[in-house]
């Protein structure tokens, strides 16, 4: 009797522990953000393929219409700027600096002043508007920031306390949902956001991923980002195309990331006299810059630069002098202080690059993009493992598996060895620093 009874008080109390409000409020919380991210995602991919259709039917028109983004694109730039520094401050750049920094904060306040939903709204607005403007950025580093201020919403409102793996969670589910790439949004998360393997973080992750991913495939369907190739060397000359795009590819992205760096701090010290003004005149300038840049490369170097990079995988030859203009007008759009990201259009820069070299060797086109793809991104963020997944699964050429890992790692080497701090945690260091002198202003003033 006694067995009996005890069993059954388990029971018992199983049934009141299983059934619950609060032990499945949170789960419930959780699982709604994370379908939220995949939802929202697909919007915001929609409405930026929009706005660069909208761009392009402006600038497309007529006659001397090709002329018009001397006008529109600055315009573009200091309206943008203007709302990133009045209604939307931490709003600029690509997104993932935020995220990356509001792991290391400690108070609730200075994470919610890198991630909010007011945050999300505006990425999404602005970069939409700097898409309409001809801008050389991106929608991937955005929708980290967008999928990490949702999730460290869900932990306020279901009174979770893993601030730090739920922004890591959503940081993941964004770059899933973004690319349809959920291993890539997993490397990504371990690799880049964390810098380490975060056992009591991975359930969170790998279940974010799935929800945004489910989400995502719901409204969109299974789909590559840039289709499914099946392309392998087979001669000598493709296996050097490795180690040339390799070693060229990391050579550019460091040069990419370090100039990056550099010039952040130098445009911080140059504006901080006169921050509103200084920095509305940068982005005009900066805009002014993107349209020179794209009404001499014939309009190539508007926007994500998407149509450019797939069309090189499919085979087909880039201008020479692309990937130069491509990445000019991604950097210029960069220290603009416009909000946006460079995921896209480094993808552009590397096809470019990789166009370029197999042109000069005599190599497949396609193979020369895809590895350029692999080793100019791996050599801007310095993340091989991240790159090498992320183009394998957005091209699905599974017969490139190790070109494709060789490439990304010599990218990686190369580049830490000209640049040794990684871009996107350089510059999160930079909200890091901000939170600590607001902190401290703050013990003076006390």
């Amino acid at each position: 009797m006694s067995s009996f009874y005890r069993r059954s008080k388990f029971l018992r109390r199983s049934r009141i522990v299983w059934g619950s409000f609060g032990l499945w409020r949170p789960r419930l919380v959780f699982w709604s953000g994370a379908l939220a991210i995949g939802l929202i995602s697909v919007a915001f991919a929609e409405l930026a393929d929009l706005a660069q259709k909208v761009f392009e039917s402006i600038t497309t028109s007529g006659r001397w219409s090709f002329l018009l983004p001397i006008v529109i694109t600055p315009a573009g730039f200091v309206l943008s700027a203007w709302l990133a520094i009045k209604l939307f401050p931490n709003s600029q750049g690509s997104g993932i600096p935020q995220a990356i920094a509001a792991r290391h904060l400690n108070q609730d306040s200075d994470r919610a002043n890198l991630l909010s939903l007011r945050l999300a709204f505006g990425k999404i607005l602005l970069t939409v508007l700097g898409l309409c403007s001809g801008a050389s950025i991106g929608r991937e580093g955005p929708t980290v920031q967008v999928g990490a201020s949702i999730m460290l919403t869900v932990a306020r409102f279901g009174g979770m306390a893993q601030a730090r793996g739920l922004i890591l969670a959503g940081s993941a589910a964004g770059i899933a949902a973004a690319f349809n790439t959920p291993l890539a949004g997993i490397v990504f998360a371990i690799e880049e956001m964390s810098r380490t393997y975060e056992s009591r973080a991975n359930g969170l992750v790998l279940t974010a991923v799935i929800l945004a991913g489910l989400a995502a495939l719901g409204l969109s369907g299974s789909y590559s980002y840039f289709g499914s190739t099946a392309i392998a060397p087979t001669k000598l000359s493709d296996w050097l195309l490795v180690l040339v795009c390799g070693v060229g590819g990391g050579t550019i992205g460091a040069a990419f990331s370090g100039l990056a760096l550099y010039m952040g701090i130098r445009v911080r010290r140059w504006a901080y006299p006169q921050p509103l003004l200084r920095m509305l005149v940068l982005a005009g300038c900066c805009g002014l810059a993107v349209a020179v840049i794209g009404i001499i490369s014939n309009g190539t170097t508007f926007g994500t630069g998407y149509q450019q990079a797939r069309g090189a995988i499919e085979g087909h030859a880039l201008p020479p002098l692309f990937f130069a203009q491509k990445l000019l007008a991604s950097f210029l759009s960069m220290i603009s202080g416009i909000p946006g990201g460079i995921f896209a259009p480094s993808l552009a820069v590397g096809a470019g690059f990789g166009s370029t070299v197999g042109q000069l060797m005599g190599t497949s086109i396609a193979l020369a993009a895809i590895l350029g793809m692999a080793s100019y991104f791996a050599g801007v963020v310095q993340a091989p493992m991240t790159a090498f997944v992320i183009i394998l699964e957005m091209t699905g050429d599974h017969q490139a598996v190790i070109p494709i890992m060789a490439v990304s790692m010599i990218g990686f080497v190369t580049s830490r060895m000209l640049s040794p701090e990684p871009l996107y945690h350089g510059l999160s260091r930079v909200f890091i620093a901000a939170a600590i002198r607001t902190h401290r202003a703050a013990e003076k003033t006390n």
